[in-house]
């Protein structure tokens, strides 16, 4: 066998391998060996080798030292061992660049596939954890009015409580709104609920929770500590607004707003049943001090609510 069919088998069978003198210079090189030096010199020390590049990524190989046909010939056989992935991934290396009976193709082709499972994977859990958040936003949303439901509220009363930091609570009803549904129809109450969502949300911050509640009631929960002058400020920005009138396909729509308000600083550990029939409670005392206004909790309210004084209309 010549010197060129030899370096021809050995390029087909052995493709990191390389040629090389007794000086330790290499006089030919596989055609992968060719991509990672070049123009190396490499010391060899005994028969089994642990090489590590000189130049940048300095990828570590395994190799096996062997005399070569030639006197003072040495033909070292190289493989990247377990750092074959990172490798490919350096030397842009394809599955041309190993022996066709080399199970580093195999193996290659198996960490690709995994890695492609593994990124749909991840996709996939992207998506289900995006559907599940918009499932739990729907959950807790009013779908009319965008607000926060009864059990977005519920929620965050709950976490107000054990907070232990000072709020409110503000319950709304709409005065004169079946009137509306009466006169104008439907499609008139649906725009009205809307618009005092909008109101609602315009009088308050960001902090603060504003949730439908039921067909024509609100809650607001002022997350911040605010003084009785105060919070009548809100209420009272609130029903001027409502009074305006409210338009809808240029027929006026006249509503007011009964508003019942408690502080949790009354309380010494207070509930979300007691807050909420509490303001309950304030809520019938407005309506029955003639509607349009508001009314803060007291106790003696509860004694005249169980006497039958406060009647919704």
């Amino acid at each position: 066998m010549s010197r060129m069919q030899c370096y021809q088998m050995l390029s087909t069978m052995c493709l990191m391998h390389v040629i090389m003198g007794r000086s330790g210079r290499i006089t030919f090189a596989g055609p992968t060996a060719r991509k990672l030096f070049p123009d190396a010199l490499i010391e060899s020390a005994g028969k089994k080798l642990n090489l590590t590049l000189r130049a940048p990524p300095y990828r570590q190989l395994k190799g096996v030292l062997m005399e070569g046909p030639e006197v003072g010939q040495l033909i070292v056989n190289l493989s990247f061992g377990i750092s074959v992935v990172e490798a490919v991934q350096d030397y842009n290396l394809t599955a041309a660049d190993f022996a066709p009976t080399d199970l580093t193709v195999e193996m290659l082709y198996l960490v690709e596939a995994k890695s492609a499972a593994m990124k749909a994977s991840r996709q996939l859990n992207e998506r289900l954890q995006a559907a599940r958040i918009d499932a739990e936003e729907r959950a807790l949303t009013d779908t009319l009015t965008g607000l926060q439901n009864r059990r977005g509220m519920d929620r965050m009363l709950a976490k107000m409580i054990e907070g232990g930091r000072p709020f409110a609570v503000m319950q709304l009803d709409l005065d004169y709104f079946k009137a509306v549904n009466d006169t104008l129809g439907h499609a008139a109450g649906d725009h009205v609920l809307q618009e005092v969502g909008r109101i609602m949300t315009e009088e308050t911050r960001s902090t603060d929770v504003v949730a439908r509640v039921g067909g024509d009631e609100f809650v607001i929960l002022v997350n911040r500590s605010l003084s009785h002058d105060e919070l009548a400020g809100i209420a009272e920005r609130i029903n001027a607004r409502l009074e305006g009138p409210i338009l809808y396909q240029n027929r006026q729509c006249r509503i007011s707003g009964s508003i019942g308000i408690v502080l949790a600083a009354q309380y010494a550990k207070p509930s979300a049943d007691e807050l909420l029939g509490d303001v309950d409670t304030a809520t019938y005392a407005a309506k029955h001090a003639g509607r349009g206004c508001h009314a803060f909790y007291s106790k003696k309210m509860r004694r005249e609510t169980r006497e039958g004084w406060a009647v919704r209309g």
